[in-house]
């Protein structure tokens, strides 16, 4: 596991300790502390223990180390890590040529739901509704807009092929216009992440929402996958696949 010191890599850590189907041989991570009963490393090629799976729970930094160590050890991989640039997520892809990666935005399965429940009701309900996507996180959150909140706008411009992702409002002295996807985001406390898809038309207003408690949802998500691409063939697979 790498990124095992920072906040997500010791939820999966404690989730896997709860269950004997899971076991972390090594963690990865600039702070080696030690909190469990696996080696943590200062660099993954320092790795020797054998593996079936990387979860990446790291820093767009050191996306390329790991998916350069899953490709020269056979290794599939979960790349949970956010905030990705088209370059490495470029990276990601072609890394899937050659052995199986899970890439999500979001590990969380509700949050995945919410997306094609997003997807079905842009189908339904046309240009005749406006599209408005709200995301919230606590204060120590680096990217905005979130992955997740980016996830949900391109599933629903699958749909909408001209949408035109508008991030901020208050320089536009023009009406709203059809093809727009609102995108906004707020920072504050220590909100896990919650996420609204608004649905806006003439006289009635459609809303789809995801709040998570805890990281923990997320962490789940994430073993899951584990679990279900360590055994697959070379590819890109994503939540929906495993749902």
């Amino acid at each position: 596991m790498t990124g095992a010191n920072g906040k997500m890599g010791r939820v999966v850590a404690s989730v896997c300790r709860q269950t004997d189907d899971y076991k972390i041989v090594a963690g990865v991570d600039l702070n080696v502390e030690m909190y469990d009963d696996f080696p943590i490393y200062s660099k993954i090629d320092a790795v020797t223990d054998d593996a079936d799976v990387i979860v990446d729970f790291s820093h767009p930094s050191a996306i390329s180390s790991v998916i350069g160590y899953a490709i020269s050890h056979n290794l599939a991989a979960v790349i949970c890590t956010t905030g990705l640039s088209e370059e490495q997520i470029a990276l990601v892809k072609d890394a899937a040529q050659r052995v199986p990666v899970f890439f999500s935005a979001n590990m969380s399965l509700g949050i995945n739901l919410l997306v094609s429940l997003a997807k079905k009701a842009t189908q339904i309900l046309g240009d005749g509704f406006d599209i408005e996507i709200v995301e919230k996180h606590h204060n120590q959150k680096l990217d905005a807009p979130s992955g997740t909140a980016l996830m949900i706008a391109d599933a629903i411009s699958e749909d909408k092929p001209d949408a035109e992702y508008i991030y901020d409002r208050h320089s536009r002295r023009m009406k709203r216009q059809k093809r727009e996807i609102g995108i906004h985001s707020l920072r504050g406390g220590t909100i896990v992440g919650e996420h609204e898809i608004i649905f806006a038309g003439r006289d009635e207003v459609i809303e789809l929402k995801h709040s998570a408690a805890s990281k923990e949802v997320f962490a789940v998500g994430a073993v899951k996958a584990a679990r279900f691409v360590a055994c697959k063939a070379a590819g890109l697979y994503s939540m929906s696949d495993m749902m």
